[in-house]
């Protein structure tokens, strides 16, 4: 009886199921884009001296140049994934700093205390990439207008509270835009000059903005 038990007992598989592999197969997936991603973003932020090609971005990450083309088809494709992928550098700490809870002031102010953090060289030389890439890439440029849209809408919002706390009367998109390009200006002369000081003009150019509008 007990052999028949033996005999008769279902034989347990010592490969695991395919349910059970895939989440092994899809997080080695996942690293080997990671790594694709660090390279390319490394050769788009480098002196230029190494073509940005995807067969140098594979070499860069050390995988091979077909398993690049497996996780992105073609360059553009790489490049707005990386495009995407900064996104938490630079678009979303801002929109945290203007949607959590506060007034207009608190608000600016926190506004204020990001902006005059230091900007990563490397993410500074990588937006400087892209836009070069936009130049001639249709893809590229309507990815990072996108990600300059959700950057610029920022200060509408911010302006926006304004508008509310004022009891509106006044359309807070030129001031958020106007904040946006003054922002997006001061960027571009740190890159020249790192000695100055972004705190003070960013704070002047918010609310100098709003201290020029009246209330209805």
């Amino acid at each position: 009886m007990a052999m028949r038990d033996e005999e008769t007992r279902p034989v347990e598989s010592a490969t695991p199921p395919p349910s059970a592999r895939k989440p092994r197969s899809s997080a080695k997936g996942e690293q080997t884009r990671a790594r694709l991603l660090t390279a390319a973003r490394a050769l788009l932020a480098g002196d230029g001296q190494v073509p940005f090609t995807t067969r140098n971005v594979a070499a860069l990450g050390g995988v091979t140049h077909g398993m690049c083309h497996y996780h992105f088809q073609t360059r553009t494709d790489l490049i707005v994934a990386v495009l995407e992928s900064i996104r938490p550098e630079w678009v979303t700490p801002l929109e945290e700093a203007v949607g959590q809870p506060g007034s207009f002031a608190e608000r600016a102010e926190r506004v204020v205390g990001l902006l005059a953090q230091p900007e990563a060289g490397d993410l500074s030389r990588l937006h400087s990439a892209l836009h070069w890439f936009a130049l001639n890439d249709e893809r590229v440029r309507d990815g990072l207008a996108a990600e300059y849209l959700a950057w610029r809408e920022c200060f509408v919002t911010l302006f926006r509270v304004l508008a509310d706390e004022r009891g509106g009367g006044f359309d807070p998109r030129p001031l958020g835009e106007a904040a946006a390009a003054g922002t997006d200006g001061l960027a571009a002369i740190q890159s020249l000059d790192p000695g100055l000081d972004p705190a003070p003009v960013v704070r002047a150019l918010i609310l100098g903005l709003a201290a020029g509008v009246t209330a209805p």
